[in-house]
């Protein structure tokens, strides 16, 4: 995964009007695609409470920004299918870490994401020291419930594998808190947007998949 494309789709998720409640599954209709994306082999489809995700040898990321009443949200749960799947990969290798699916869950401390609900500055959240990010993985030849740093995000980001590449379906249920506070050392501060990736530009492969019943609770 390119550096600039993560870090821009991280940064433009975090601009944007909430269309997500806390209460039931996340409706993926609403969700923007990053705007590399025209330049990608990658659609998303939403299908209500589904998002399916083809890529071809490219990346991309779809996101969605999430309002004061989705702050407090402590734990997730969605199933995931995947019917093409990338090879293998080391994910904390820069430019080597294709994976067929990640769910980014991105954090701010709460004056901050009240102070920046309506900023629409890039520069501002790609910068932002207090910016905390979970990256949840299918994918990469690591075993599952492996914490592993970031190539892109340094200390600001931790990805977590739950499915090493191959395919199949699963439904995950994650703790939000628990799993912040092993990659962070602290107390999660206001969850502000989601993020969905696909990502095969490095080993030139396919993914064919899909994420359902996303769902996020206190």
């Amino acid at each position: 995964m390119r550096l600039l494309s993560l870090a821009f789709a991280l940064t433009v998720a975090l601009n944007f009007t909430a269309t997500t409640a806390l209460a039931g599954p996340v409706n993926f209709s609403d969700w923007r695609t990053h705007w590399f994306a025209i330049f990608s082999k990658v659609s998303f489809t939403p299908k209500g409470g589904a998002m399916g995700v083809d890529a071809d040898g490219a990346v991309s990321i779809i996101y969605d920004r999430l309002g004061p009443q989705d702050w407090s949200a402590r734990k997730a749960s969605w199933r995931w299918g995947v019917t093409q799947s990338v090879p293998a990969t080391d994910l904390t290798r820069k430019g080597g870490d294709d994976r067929n699916l990640a769910l980014y869950f991105a954090f701010l401390p709460k004056p901050e994401a009240e102070r920046l609900k309506g900023s629409r500055s890039l520069r501002k959240l790609l910068n932002h020291p207090e910016g905390r990010v979970l990256v949840y993985v299918r994918g990469g030849k690591h075993a599952r419930g492996s914490v592993l740093g970031s190539p892109y995000l340094g200390a600001r980001g931790k990805t977590i594998v739950l499915r090493p590449s191959g395919t199949g379906s699963h439904t995950e249920k994650v703790d939000l808190a628990r799993d912040y506070r092993r990659a962070f050392g602290a107390e999660p501060t206001a969850l502000v947007a989601l993020a969905l990736s696909a990502d095969s530009d490095d080993t030139d492969s396919q993914i064919s998949a899909e994420v359902s019943s996303l769902t996020l609770s206190d």
